[in-house]
């Protein structure tokens, strides 16, 4: 309860009165909007709801259609927690708790492809979309030495860039890949993954060392209550597992 924590953590994380979480909607393993309502539903935002539970605090929820937008607001202090895969480029300024969910990254290629697995894809001649500013972007761009890297408009425009045969690859996420092959026959899902994405949650570091401790405690509980694990099967979530108990 908001009791339990100090005046100062509290005032650290609601400077504006409520607290504010960036939702990115770009990570539907995460988030995505009610069919019906058209409200931000998702293991993200049951997760900022019960820290703002925790704090005692009134919830405010900025929602972005891109993970780079909603690293920013974070950044830049438009909201107050994030949620992001953890990457050393996204450390400036943040303070990341350990992994709450763990997501694997794979490839799409056309079914006619020649590709056979994910270590033929960084070869001279090849095109690899990425959503701009994703996880598989940073990731990619330091571990790519010979193919190209085309940087799109979010998961619909990796889609549409592969379909159009602008690129030979397309990157994300496993589960929005398979689903995407199940549907077409034209396409073809390589098999494993070629990166694991830690899905954390974030504040700014400006709000200090304690703030930043007490979330990240907040997410060890919520991982070792099982509360993660039922928000993943309540939102029917496949393929994304729990991430294990963080150091310390």
């Amino acid at each position: 309860m908001s009791t339990l924590l100090a005046p100062a953590v509290v005032s650290a994380f609601t400077p504006a009165g409520a607290l504010r979480a960036s939702i990115n909607l770009g990570n539907p393993i995460l988030a995505n909007k009610d069919p019906t309502s058209g409200e931000p539903i998702g293991v993200s935002v049951d997760l900022a709801r019960a820290f703002a539970e925790r704090l005692g605090a009134p919830l405010e929820l900025v929602v972005f259609e891109k993970a780079a937008a909603s690293v920013e607001a974070v950044r830049g202090e438009q909201a107050d927690i994030g949620f992001f895969a953890i990457d050393p480029a996204r450390g400036e300024g943040l303070r990341f708790t350990a992994p709450y969910v763990l997501i694997e990254g794979s490839y799409l290629v056309p079914a006619a492809s020649a590709l056979a697995g994910n270590e033929d894809v960084d070869r001279d001649g090849q095109r690899i979309a990425v959503g701009s500013g994703s996880a598989y972007d940073l990731f990619l761009t330091r571990e790519i030495r010979q193919a190209q890297i085309v940087r799109v408009a979010g998961a619909s425009g990796v889609m549409q860039s592969l379909r159009a045969g602008q690129v030979e690859v397309a990157a994300g996420i496993r589960q929005v890949l398979e689903a995407e092959a199940a549907g077409d026959a034209a396409l073809r899902l390589l098999p494993g993954r070629f990166m694991v994405i830690q899905q954390a949650m974030g504040t700014p570091a400006s709000r200090g060392p304690e703030a930043a401790a007490v979330l990240a405690a907040f997410v060890e509980e919520m991982k070792a209550s099982g509360f993660v694990a039922d928000a993943l099967a309540r939102h029917r979530i496949q393929g994304a597992s729990v991430a294990p108990a963080g150091p310390g």
